[in-house]
């Protein structure tokens, strides 16, 4: 197992991310920008550095003296970073004691990441629960998820695999037999908005949900759930409906969209690209499920 990866989180004991208890590996490079990614440091094929600025301590200058393109500064004791200049070498993250900065995102072999899996398998027998590969988009680095999939064959722990769908088929076709779960985002059925809000067209998304389905892929269909932009009944009732028109029966899950995005994104010095949205009502979740609910075989609320 020589393969090696970028990454930016493995996230210990996650019980929304497939069944059981989890641990989740989350891989860097999406080819989508979705306007309320909750993930946006994954979004980056490369390292990217998060500012952590309520963590600067006051006085403190050893990032400033560490940076060797003097991309940082220090304005009323709050620390500034120049993205432009900054080339995310990572000499920041090292030098700061408070971890006021950190980095998004290192390369790390299959082997380590294994090793880490390893250590809660224990918890894995006892829940029915195993390792998923989310983003980003895992499918973005397809050798290295192709290499963590079969070391946990070799294992016998179940994998699944958290996708857009935004990939070529064929590579959907070659990880299938590795692959014990497809977690898979359906956002929005209508292509023009679709692209709006995402940055790509769905047609390939919506053309691999297909081929999954009809192949007897092991799937859970997921639905991000964000007021104003696919809450309207009749964006629902359309979701719903592809749904039904699928050659198999998949699960459904309502995944309710959380402010949590914005203040990563001030970290990572973007703007905010959706409004100031209040996650979704308890009376929305519910319409939203029972919509879903004579078209699939289970709605579940949450991951």
């Amino acid at each position: 197992m020589r393969s090696s990866g970028i990454i930016f989180d493995i996230k210990k004991f996650a019980v929304h991310d497939g069944p059981g208890i989890r641990t989740t590996v989350f891989l860097k490079g999406c080819p989508l920008r979705c306007a309320w990614c909750h993930n946006p440091e994954g979004i980056a094929a490369g390292p990217g550095i998060m500012v952590f600025a309520g963590r600067c301590i006051k006085g403190c200058r050893d990032c400033l003296a560490a940076c060797p393109r003097g991309a940082l500064k220090k304005v009323r004791g709050i620390i500034l970073l120049d993205r432009g200049l900054c080339d995310r070498c990572g000499a920041c993250v090292e030098a700061c004691p408070a971890e006021a900065l950190r980095s998004a995102g290192r390369t790390v072999p299959v082997c380590e990441i294994m090793e880490e899996v390893g250590r809660d398998i224990p918890f894995y027998r006892e829940s029915g629960g195993g390792v998923t590969f989310s983003g980003g988009e895992p499918l973005s680095q397809p050798a290295f998820l192709r290499e963590l999939l079969l070391a946990c064959r070799a294992r016998g722990i179940h994998a699944a695999v958290d996708t857009s769908g935004h990939a070529p088929f064929s590579l959907f076709a070659e990880l299938l037999p590795m692959v014990d779960l497809f977690l898979y985002d359906l956002k929005i059925i209508d292509d023009e908005r679709h692209r709006r809000f995402t940055g790509v067209s769905n047609r390939l998304i919506l053309e691999n949900l297909e081929k999954l389905s009809r192949a007897g892929a092991p799937l859970a269909v997921r639905v991000p759930l964000i007021p104003g932009v696919n809450d309207a009944d009749v964006d629902l009732e359309a979701m719903a409906a592809f749904c039904a028109a699928l050659p198999g029966r998949h699960p459904l899950h309502l995944l309710p969209y959380h402010r949590g995005y914005a203040a990563k994104r001030r970290r990572l010095g973007l703007d905010a690209v959706l409004p100031a949205i209040a996650p979704p009502s308890s009376e929305l979740l519910e319409r939203a499920g029972k919509i879903f609910a004579g078209n699939v075989s289970t709605v579940i609320i949450g991951g």
